[in-house]
């Protein structure tokens, strides 16, 4: 994965703008009309203030993007630094309590829900939050900590906690997040198909015990 914050760019990404819009109705089945995802959607907001800060971060203003980025928080509930790298075509699904770090670099067409943070892990300089792959799912309530590589097509699921780094086309689930399928590509709606690490693992636990269980009673 080589995604890398851009150059100086000499004008504002008004394509990157339109394909978040656009993605919103291939990716929410409540987006009736153009006029109610202007005027409704916070996620898209948040983008477009983000886009715009982002823009004049680059081009070293003082002051502005934070303030833009302040604002944005203040309006949407989601917090993203203006120093963030954003792909195209991402879609952030409700988005209240959504942070995204300075260094964090986001892919095209990653799916974010709400509550899910993209944060460091102390106080170093330098790259210290998470880099996403394209077409990233990460569910609501799931983090990214650190300067670690998440590859494209990978969905990580809700309440997750990532704390190492993800080759694509895997489903990362529990706390810390661990790797339970390396064949991506599912919908990514279709958050109630994850695995469940720690109920199949008790499951096994369970079995096991009556298995002792019997022979205890075959033996007496």
């Amino acid at each position: 994965m080589t995604l890398s914050a851009p150059s100086h760019p000499t004008r504002l990404p008004l394509k990157t703008l339109w394909e978040d819009f656009q993605v919103i109705f291939s990716r929410d089945p409540a987006a009736r009309n153009w006029l109610e995802v202007m005027c409704c959607y916070p996620g898209l907001h948040a983008l477009v203030l983000h886009r715009i800060s982002h823009w004049l971060w680059h081009y070293e203003v003082p002051f502005l993007p934070r303030f833009l980025s302040h604002l944005g928080r203040f309006f949407t509930g989601i917090e993203i630094h203006p120093g963030a790298t954003l792909g195209q075509g991402i879609f952030i699904d409700h988005g209240m309590g959504v942070v995204i770090g300075e260094t964090a670099i986001i892919g095209d067409y990653c799916l974010i829900y709400q509550n899910v943070t993209l944060g460091g892990t102390g106080k170093e300089f330098g790259k210290r939050h998470p880099t996403l792959g394209n077409n990233v799912v990460m569910g609501a309530g799931a983090k990214v900590l650190g300067n670690l590589a998440i590859g494209d097509h990978v969905r990580i699921g809700a309440g997750s906690i990532v704390l190492r780094d993800v080759p694509s086309d895997c489903t990362v689930v529990g706390v810390p997040g661990r790797i339970v399928s390396r064949s991506g590509h599912g919908c990514p709606l279709e958050h109630g198909k994850l695995p469940d690490v720690e109920a199949q693992v008790i499951r096994t636990l369970l079995d096991r015990i009556e298995q002792l269980e019997q022979k205890i009673q075959n033996l007496s």
